[in-house]
């Protein structure tokens, strides 16, 4: 992010950690209240099983107190002692009806048929049950939960072989079985002894109810755990008792509304609870729904596992409980994003206005506005930076104001030098074309001086020869001073241009000047120039070098 501002970058930041704190707090949140919802229902669905068994134990204890009861009564052991199958008959179906029981039969001592009260046609028969065997051999009252063949069904009443058939309905999850139907029944079964008045056993009474479509025990455990209670028009707590894996007795109702008789318990379930004989608490899948459950084994007298006992309750009040919660959280974690990004807002807002300002300032004192400072908000490390960015200037002030001042004598100091060096250029120049020029009048005078010896020497011989009144002897001497005099003006241009030691002697300088003028006086006349001398002969004499001041006087400045 190296093209973000600091404030986005801040705000990013913040906003990444608040993000996933408050992310990390609702996932958190949500499984320990998931957790702890899905676990309470467990808790509260393990004490509904414990209602459910207490229910189906006082069910036993009800029928087994029936049926001791009826056995201790006077008339039912003078019936048996007198064979009055009439008088049986009239007394056990109206304690059947009394106790709410469907079967109500009487054996004699070596457990033989007597009287049914239900179907009284059919006795002197054998029965061969542990319940009714226990009953004989050990002369205790027994009771215990026991399969009925359909033929011992047939014999106590054909309307129980009916309610007992029941057909096998597909079930989604249940193990796979090919049977189409199931004919045998489940019942709470008890036995008594009849014990006659000298104490010997003289017979055995047994009765029971057939769980098969019996609604009593699974309709009770409903009303007293769960109390009616719906949820979206469904029932959220069911009962059920199983035969082996089927549905016998149930209040859980299938897609068309009706109870779930026939239909099996799931794979998963079966095998722990039936194949394992473990309890099963936890989730399950009952007829169409998801439940959270609870099963255990149903055993018979010898505990072999014949069925289960069910209680469970609707997943989706959960589900839903969970959801709203994720909603909830999601919400306030949403909003608590929403206000903490508010905050990191103005937060970074408050952090970057000061660096801003003082990056605005360092462009100022950049653009050379050494006087502005930053004003200090606070006391905290941006505000001993801009403090410190303020003392900073202050002294770039003072340091600038001295580096101004000493520029300033520099350039006066560099423009001095360079009028200096201005000068002695122009004097080199001038230096170098005297030079040039003292150099050339050398070679000149070199030159003109060996003729003019010739001619002044040869002039002298013939002036000497030539008799005194010669004519020609005027016009010789002319030529012989004319050569002197151009021998002067050679010697004259010799000295100009001779590199001499400067000697200084005392001079009179209208003299200097008579020579200077001798030797550019014919120059003067050929340019038309006119030479106007006027010395002043009270001039003293004054120590200076003749030669160069014949310099100074003879040079001009070449560019006029």
């Amino acid at each position: 992010m190296p093209h973000l501002s600091l404030k986005t970058k801040l705000i990013l930041s913040f906003s990444i950690v608040i993000m996933v704190g408050v992310f990390l707090s609702v996932i958190i949140g949500i499984r320990l209240i998931g957790n702890t919802v899905i676990k309470q229902a467990q808790d509260k669905v393990r004490l509904d099983l414990n209602s459910a068994r207490e229910v189906y134990r006082t069910e036993r204890e009800n029928i087994k107190n029936s049926v001791r009861l009826t056995t201790i009564r006077f008339f039912i052991k003078e019936a048996v002692l007198k064979n009055d199958r009439e008088r049986l008959k009239e007394v056990l179906q109206k304690i059947k009806e009394d106790e709410d029981l469907d079967i109500l039969t009487l054996t004699d001592k070596k457990g033989h048929v007597l009287l049914r009260a239900n179907n009284p046609a059919i006795y002197g028969d054998q029965i061969n049950d542990e319940i009714v065997n226990w009953a004989l051999l050990k002369k205790e009252v027994v009771v215990s939960t026991q399969i009925i063949s359909e033929k011992e069904l047939e014999k106590e009443g054909q309307d129980l072989a009916e309610q007992a058939r029941i057909e096998l309905i597909s079930t989604l999850r249940a193990r796979p079985t090919a049977a189409a139907e199931e004919t045998s029944g489940m019942m709470i079964k008890a036995a008594a002894p009849v014990i006659g008045y000298n104490g010997d056993l003289i017979g055995v009474l047994y009765g029971g109810k057939l769980l098969n479509r019996n609604y009593e025990i699974v309709d009770k455990v409903k009303d007293i755990v769960y109390r009616g209670e719906k949820y979206k028009g469904e029932d959220i707590g069911t009962a059920t008792i199983f035969q082996k894996d089927l549905r016998i007795s149930t209040n859980v109702r299938t897609a068309a509304g009706t109870r779930a008789i026939g239909t099996q318990v799931s794979q998963e379930v079966y095998d722990q609870v039936t194949g394992k004989g473990l309890a099963w608490i936890g989730r399950a899948f009952v007829v169409n729904a998801w439940y959270i459950t609870a099963y255990e084994p149903i055993k018979n007298i010898e505990g072999k596992i014949i069925g289960m006992l069910y209680v469970g309750m609707l997943e989706a009040p959960y589900l839903d409980l969970k959801r709203n919660v994720v909603f909830t959280f999601s919400g306030i974690a949403f909003f608590g994003v929403i206000l903490l990004s508010i905050i990191a807002f103005f937060t970074t807002t408050n952090i970057t206005k000061p660096i801003k300002e003082l990056v605005s300032a360092t462009s100022k004192v950049a653009g050379g506005d050494m006087s502005y400072r930053v004003r200090i908000r606070s006391h905290d490390e941006i505000g001993e930076l801009a403090d410190s960015f303020n003392r900073m200037t202050a002294e770039l002030q003072k340091a600038t104001g001295n580096y101004l001042i000493l520029t300033r004598t520099l350039e006066e100091k560099v423009k001095e030098k360079t009028k200096e060096l201005e000068e002695t250029h122009k004097h080199l120049i001038r230096t170098e074309k005297l030079t040039s020029l003292g150099k050339m009048a050398a070679g000149v005078a070199h030159e003109i001086n060996n003729p003019l010896t010739g001619v002044l020497t040869f002039s002298k011989l013939l002036l000497d020869d030539l008799d005194k009144d010669d004519p020609k002897r005027e016009d010789l001497r002319t030529i012989v001073e004319e050569t002197l005099r151009c021998r002067d003006i050679v010697r004259s241009l010799l000295d100009f241009s001779r590199e001499t030691k400067s000697e200084k002697k005392l001079e009179d300088i209208n003299n200097i000047i008579e020579d200077t003028l001798f030797l550019i006086t014919r120059q003067a006349a050929f340019q038309d120039i006119e030479i106007v001398k006027n010395p002043d002969e009270a001039l003293p004499q004054i120590p200076l070098d003749a030669g160069q001041i014949k310099q100074v006087f003879i040079l001009r400045d070449p560019d006029k």
